[in-house]
Formats: C-alpha cells, sequence, structure tokens
C-alpha cells in the first residue's frame, strides 16, 4: 500500500465519522464556544481550582480509550492538559460520540479538575463538545526518550506547512510567539 492511498483511506474514513456525526445530530463545525480558562492557568493554580467546574478547548493531541472511560490530552494556546471522561457521566449516545473523534479534532470541554492517582492535573469532563472535525491526519511524531523526531525533517516542509509543524511542535510554537511579540 503506497503512502498515498494510505491517506486517501484515512481521509475517507474520516468523512465517513464526520457523516455519521452529522446524521446523529452533532454540528462538527458549531460557531461559537467559550472556554472559561486556559490549561496554564489551572495547572497553575490547581489549589484554587480543585473540584471547581470549568471549560477549556483545544486540539486533542493524545487519545487512549479504555473500555468505557477514556484520557485524552487537549491542548490550548498554553499548552496541553489530561482530561478524563467516562460514559457514565456524560451517557451512552455522547460516549459514542465521543469513539468518533480523532486525533487533530477540536474540542470543548467542561467538567471538575482534579489530580489523578500519578498526581497529573485533570479535568473530569462532564460535557464534550466538537468545535471541528479534522478530516486529515496531523504528522506522525515519534519520541524517543527526551528528544523529539518530527515528521519535518526537512527545513522546506517545515516552511511551507508551518501551520502543521506549529500544531505537532510544541517548542515551534513557543518560538513563533516569542518572535511575535518582539
Amino acid at each position: 500500500m503506497t503512502e498515498k492511498s494510505s491517506l486517501q483511506e484515512i481521509i475517507h474514513f474520516r468523512k465517513t465519522k464526520l457523516a455519521t456525526l452529522r446524521e446523529g445530530g452533532i454540528d462538527p463545525y458549531p460557531h461559537k464556544y467559550s472556554p472559561t480558562h486556559q490549561s496554564a492557568e489551572i495547572k497553575g493554580a490547581y489549589d484554587q481550582f480543585a473540584g471547581q467546574s470549568v471549560s477549556v478547548a483545544g486540539r486533542i493531541i493524545s487519545l487512549r480509550r479504555m473500555g468505557r472511560a477514556s484520557f485524552f490530552h487537549v491542548q490550548d494556546a498554553q499548552g496541553p492538559i489530561q482530561i478524563y471522561v467516562r460514559e457514565e457521566d456524560i451517557g451512552r449516545d455522547h460516549y459514542g460520540y465521543f469513539k468518533l473523534y480523532d486525533l487533530g479534532d477540536i474540542v470543548g470541554v467542561q467538567g471538575e479538575v482534579f489530580k489523578t492517582k500519578t498526581e497529573e492535573i485533570s479535568i473530569h469532563a462532564r460535557e464534550i463538545t466538537l468545535l471541528a472535525k479534522n478530516i486529515r491526519p496531523l504528522p506522525v511524531v515519534k519520541r524517543k526518550g527526551s528528544h523529539v523526531f518530527d515528521a519535518f525533517e526537512d527545513k522546506e516542509l517545515r516552511y511551507r506547512y508551518r501551520h502543521l509543524d506549529l500544531i505537532v511542535n510544541p517548542h515551534v510554537r513557543e518560538v513563533f510567539i516569542h518572535r511575535s511579540k518582539i
């Protein structure tokens, strides 16, 4: 199987998921969502937010599904935050739609702030809103130890696809934001 046909299959599969969401009455591209907080704000003042209801919005950058519960990370403008979601909390139908979400999709999450057993500050989701369905897959990022090998080894590709480079490489985004402030 060639890389091009594989990409086309992924795009077709994601378009099928998009159609399923629309058939279920889910608007995959709503016009407005107002998060109450940013990830860094919640992480920086955990004691203030523990047990409080917050809402955040961002791109899904990791996803671990485990039966009727899942963990995923949402990355907003200030960085990632972990989300914990259970079928019992959001309902069977909504959890079924959640299973159609992919890496790169943009979501809004409302829930309570807590710490996991591993002491990671997280949000226990009570409601998840799909804000934008991503049809094309994000570039693959392979991590080995503390060094990141990104999909953009070629400098020309990094400049041509700057929007993707900013999504998958947080250190590039930080440099970009720093330079834009100057």
